[in-house]
């Protein structure tokens, strides 16, 4: 079975990980400050857990949505650096390392199939809370390789 973030022992892998972050732990690669990547890590769970609301780009989703979902579902498939995200996941300030750091990890340790109420993604269209806890594995384990952890 593919990682995904339904898994104890996968959600303590990460908050290990992302207590070894210091507020001046800088970018492999990327122009995320620490801080707003643990911020920026929190949209797509606020997205799952239906907290964000997002209109989708029906056109995009179409021609491409499906097709890179199944893409980034193969056990395989990693995001690629320097990925381009959507305007709500691009951020500008934060509430500071500590608090993001905090804020994360809770909704790691929290992160569950009932809280899922999103059926719907914006741009990859209908997903499976298994397809939701895939992508936030693939995700965070992305942001936490981009800045050495």
């Amino acid at each position: 079975m593919m990682q995904n973030l339904f898994n104890p022992s996968v959600k303590q892998s990460f908050i290990d990980r992302i207590n070894k972050l210091q507020p001046n732990t800088q970018a492999l690669w990327g122009v995320m400050s620490v801080d707003q990547m643990l911020a920026h890590c929190q949209v797509p769970i606020d997205l799952a857990y239906g907290n964000l609301i997002l209109k989708p780009n029906k056109i995009l989703a179409f021609l491409f949505g499906k097709r890179l979902l199944k893409k980034l579902m193969a056990d395989d498939k990693k995001f690629t650096k320097n990925s381009p995200t959507f305007n709500e996941a691009k951020i500008k300030t934060t509430a500071g390392f500590d608090v993001e750091k905090k804020d994360l990890i809770s909704l790691i340790a929290q992160f569950n199939e009932e809280k899922i109420v999103l059926k719907m993604h914006p741009f990859f269209g209908e997903m499976s809370a298994q397809q939701w806890a895939i992508l936030q594995f693939k995700h965070l384990d992305h942001h936490l390789s981009q800045f050495g952890v």
